[in-house]
């Protein structure tokens, strides 16, 4: 299996050298839009422990990622009005993965929409802005 770079993109934003539009953190987890979204409100979720994917990430890691997706993912639903949620998770590049540290993609889904192609769609700063804001909002509203 391959060796963790610990210089990969999410690595950086994890560390605060690459901002990012946050919509939640705790002590396992690190949750921001996409800034090249597929959907409105298509968010990441990472673990803050250094896992390349699915295949090797600790036990515990993986655990609580997941638990923070489904939250978020519910979150997601009701701030941005879906219809579904679509969870993508990608391992090694055979299996599509681009960045090569463990993320979830929630993607809200909206009946007869397609997605986006993926990496087609840059945003600005200004337009995520306010989604990350709506996005935060409906994750405290579900409370703990």
């Amino acid at each position: 299996m391959s060796v963790y770079d610990r210089d990969n993109i999410f690595a950086k934003i994890l560390r605060g050298e690459v901002p990012s539009h946050k919509v939640h953190e705790d002590e396992h987890t690190l949750a921001f839009l996409d800034i090249m979204p597929r959907t409105l409100g298509h968010t990441l979720v990472i673990p803050k422990a250094p896992a390349r994917n699915l295949l090797d990430a600790p036990p515990d890691a993986l655990s609580r990622t997941i638990l923070a997706v489904q939250r978020i993912a519910k979150a997601a639903k009701i701030a941005f009005a879906a219809d579904g949620i679509t969870l993508s998770q990608f391992s090694e590049q055979a299996g599509g993965q681009v960045v090569f540290h463990l993320h979830f993609h929630i993607l809200p889904r909206y009946d007869g929409v397609p997605l986006l192609p993926a990496h087609t769609n840059v945003e600005s700063n200004e337009t995520l802005a306010p989604k990350a804001a709506k996005l935060r909002a409906a994750i405290a509203d579900l409370g703990t």
